[in-house]
């Protein structure tokens, strides 16, 4: 069965219903059916997003996406410049040491 991707938005307003079929005496397996996920989903997403609003949420998500991209460029620049250091140097990039970048 794929896995669904679900938005922040989405995840928040799912707890809420969690909190509510708990509040009303429910157990975590029946909120769990009540949002449709498993019970390792219904404790994992709290963690991530207990507490947060989801205006906040949607921000945090934008912020790991950015985060990601960041991670990349700079990924791909320290490896240019590795290999501009090779070219240069006439010698293996392995020998460089992660000091010198």
């Amino acid at each position: 069965m794929p896995s669904k991707k679900h938005k922040p938005e989405e995840v928040i307003g799912k707890l809420r219903e969690a909190e509510i079929v708990l509040a009303q005496g429910g157990t975590p397996p029946e909120a769990c059916r009540q949002i449709g996920g498993t019970e390792q989903t219904y404790y994992r997403w709290p963690k991530e997003y207990g507490g947060l609003k989801v205006d906040q949420a949607r921000r945090m998500k934008e912020l790991e996406n950015e985060n990601a991209r960041l991670r990349r460029a700079v990924s791909d620049l320290t490896l240019d410049k590795l290999i501009l250091q090779e070219a240069a140097d006439g010698r293996p990039a392995a020998r460089i040491q992660p000091s010198s970048l």
